[in-house]
């Protein structure tokens, strides 16, 4: 992985005039490509892809009207996280294949995460985009991690897996410890449910999240590098 982000090709497709006119629809397109270009521009304009399924399969481009996203400062650690939490160790970018895979078949109904769309991330992964968070027993075994793409101060995650309870609650604390320096980081986790909320994700509508993009995105970006050297205590920044 390269020391600093290679900025792919630019793309031909233009997701805005579909955004603009996605009313209440979550669902904004469908098609395009998965080149880095591509789903780079999306993200920087608050849209992501997933398939819509159909035969063939179908790319769809997606803007929740109700966003989930953990905001500065208001991640929960309970006591029985935290006490959970000592008994591993995180990681950043030391196993992303590994955290790909365990996703794509972590046995959740609907998986979505199909051969192209990890190829796609593994891609920018080798760009330096895409970055994984890894969970680790006291055995050294992966127990849980995460993946996603960050762009400025905005980590877009897209999946994450356990093996142990709690461990992929331990991998989103870990993720704040390196966010936590660029101050006005956003991370955006798509669509909350029970299990994120207790963590401290919250809803916001689809002109906040758009409103607070251009902030996150101008925000100092982390040295994913300096990270990945490391493993640590989850919580000991954050």
């Amino acid at each position: 992985m390269p020391p600093n982000p290679v900025e792919p090709a630019p793309t031909p497709w233009n997701f805005a005039g579909s955004l603009d006119a996605a009313g209440e629809d979550d669902l904004i397109a469908v098609g395009a490509d998965l080149e880095p270009g591509t789903i780079l521009a999306a993200y920087r304009i608050g849209v992501f892809p997933m398939g819509v399924g159909g035969e063939p399969p179908r790319m769809g481009w997606w803007s929740p009207q109700r966003r989930g996203v953990l905001l500065p400062g208001d991640l929960h650690i309970s006591r029985t996280l935290r006490r959970s939490a000592r008994r591993f160790l995180v990681s950043i970018d030391q196993a992303f294949d590994p955290v790909l895979d365990a996703c794509a078949h972590s046995g959740r109904r609907g998986d979505w995460i199909s051969a192209d769309i990890a190829d796609a991330y593994r891609t920018l992964h080798g760009l330096g985009w895409a970055h994984s968070v890894e969970v680790w027993d006291e055995q050294g075994d992966l127990v849980g991690g995460l993946y996603g793409v960050a762009l400025g101060g905005l980590f877009a995650g897209e999946s994450m897996f356990h093996r142990a309870t709690d461990a992929s609650k331990v991998a989103l604390v870990g993720l704040v410890d390196v966010l936590a320096a660029t101050g006005d980081y956003l991370i955006d986790v798509q669509w909350r449910t029970q299990h994120l909320a207790s963590l401290g994700i919250i809803e916001i509508d689809r002109d906040d999240y758009r409103t607070r993009l251009p902030v996150a995105l101008a925000a100092t970006a982390t040295d994913w590098g300096f990270w990945s050297a490391h493993r640590w205590t989850p919580g000991e920044w954050g």
